[in-house]
């Protein structure tokens, strides 16, 4: 398919999403309509829009790629994905909601101390700039692919495109603006996937029934795995634990999806939005995974050997780009910006606020909308920006597995010592040694590397998902073996 016109359709999708950003922000750039949108926005758009933030195009590429090795087993991770979403909808939600928080990593200021706050606060930024980072990649690896490739742009130019676009329309209406246009996004997003699904499926000769007929019987439809449970990633009860504490840690421990939240009225509209939210990921999980398997079944049909690839992820957009006619081409490339631009805009947003929040003390100033403040956001956005650029670049060179798997092996180190932290406040009312909190931040993960990369060797156990369970209760113990007993109750 020609450069040029997928190119055309793409400028035509961020006009659209820069006209909207000036709509939105006319009268709203502060900090205050940026980092909380006033705490004023609709349940509902919160949850539309949380599904294309949440998703991103790791769902959209690296999951239906994953089909191929793993079948359906993925959902054992989704199923428990669901559990961690309930949870913090009923545990985590009430809490920030009574504490009145702006940045979620102030309750371990309030709860543990000074240290415990600026690692908490330490360890999202450095685990959404990875993650995102990795995100953004999946989509610009396309795009260097079918359309910048034909002009000689070079990647790095690539990403730095990717990133000014986002950059204008968020730096001033902040998540006021990303509450609109994530919604927007979500419907680029689930209708491309729905679409997708209709147009291998007539490729392939099959009608709507026979289509999921067809899913349902093929060998990719396997979604339980009980086997070698020591020796087996894939087991159920990995999955399903894994599935649970990832999304406690990167959705309820993590600022960006949950300023999303604390940007509704009250409590009871965020946890509205949460499950309402949740009930849509488990359907919409399904659907990538049936993408995956009509992918693998049209590749098999038209002889085209998915072992060529570097990675499974880029089955999906060679079959749409290169195989397909132009409408499903189109489609396929407008569902891809749409799902990774909606996470990485909101987690610009989120690093934003983190940093001015935890680290430049925004919400001690007199004035939280003074000019000058204005000014540090925005240089701190383009900063995030720029970090993000080189973490692609880094990751470009050394990565050939499936997105998917390096996302969440990363959240297992990075997000394993936040999960242990807040566990800790929540779980016990003992004092903390404040000072040491950073080092065993470093420990933990620096513990749990050495035992991954080892376990199969020494106990004939090769861990999972589940990695950031074990990573989160070595920080909980190393916590607990060095506090002592409070004289205050924890009242949080």
């Amino acid at each position: 398919m020609s450069p040029i016109v997928l190119l055309s359709f793409i400028i035509g999708y961020f006009i659209m999403l820069i006209g909207v950003a000036f709509i939105t922000s006319r009268n709203s750039t502060d900090n205050s309509s940026f980092f909380i949108a006033n705490r004023n926005s609709k349940w509902y758009l919160v949850a539309f829009g949380m599904i294309g933030t949440a998703l991103s195009g790791v769902t959209f590429i690296s999951v239906p790629g994953a089909v191929g090795n793993s079948s359906f087993g993925y959902f054992q991770f989704v199923l428990g994905n669901a559990v961690g979403f309930v949870l913090i909808a009923t545990v985590l939600l009430p809490l920030y909601y009574r504490m009145n928080l702006v940045s979620i990593y102030t309750y371990l200021e309030k709860r543990l101390g000074f240290w415990s706050y600026k690692s908490g606060a330490m360890i999202f930024l450095i685990s959404r700039t990875i993650g995102s980072a990795f995100r953004l990649y999946l989509v610009a690896i396309v795009l260097q692919r079918f359309i910048f490739d034909a002009w000689g742009v070079p990647f790095a130019v690539t990403i730095l495109i990717c990133l000014a676009l986002i950059w204008l329309y968020t730096y001033r209406g902040g998540l006021k603006t990303i509450i609109i246009t994530d919604t927007l996004q979500t419907v680029f997003l689930l209708s491309s996937v729905i679409l997708s699904i209709y147009f291998i499926s007539d490729s392939l000769g099959f009608s709507i029934a026979e289509t999921f007929e067809a899913v349902k019987n093929s060998s990719y439809s396997k979604i339980f795995f009980w086997d070698d449970f020591a020796g087996s990633k894939a087991h159920f009860v990995k999955q399903f634990l894994g599935g649970i504490f990832v999304t406690i840690a990167m959705t309820g421990l993590d600022q960006d999806l949950m300023q999303k939240n604390l940007s509704c009225k009250n409590i009871g509209e965020a946890q509205k939005n949460m499950l309402t939210f949740t009930g849509i990921f488990v359907v919409i999980n399904l659907f990538f995974l049936s993408v995956g398997a009509l992918l693998y079944m049209y590749a098999a049909e038209h002889g085209i050997n998915v072992a060529s690839f570097r990675t499974p992820d880029h089955l999906f957009p060679e079959i749409a780009l290169n195989h397909l006619n132009i409408v499903p081409a189109v489609i396929f490339m407008l569902g891809l910006t749409a799902a990774t631009f909606a996470t990485t805009d909101s987690a610009l947003t989120a690093l934003t606020t983190s940093f001015c929040v935890d680290f430049l003390n925004f919400d001690k100033e007199k004035d939280q909308n003074a000019a000058h403040l204005v000014r540090t956001r925005h240089l701190v956005h383009i900063a995030f920006s720029f970090l993000m650029l080189l973490v692609i670049l880094g990751f470009r060179l050394i990565n050939n597995d499936s997105v998917v798997n390096a996302i969440f092996k990363a959240a297992g180190y990075t997000y394993g010592p936040l999960l242990g932290l807040f566990a800790f406040g929540m779980l016990t009312s003992r004092a903390v040694a404040d000072k040491l909190v950073p080092l065993f931040c470093v420990i933990s993960p620096a513990l749990i590397f050495l035992l991954d990369s080892n376990s199969v060797n020494w106990f004939g156990y090769a861990i999972g998902f589940e990695l950031i369970i074990y990573n989160g209760f070595i920080t909980f113990l190393l916590l607990l073996f060095t506090s002592k007993h409070s004289l205050t109750t924890n009242k949080y």
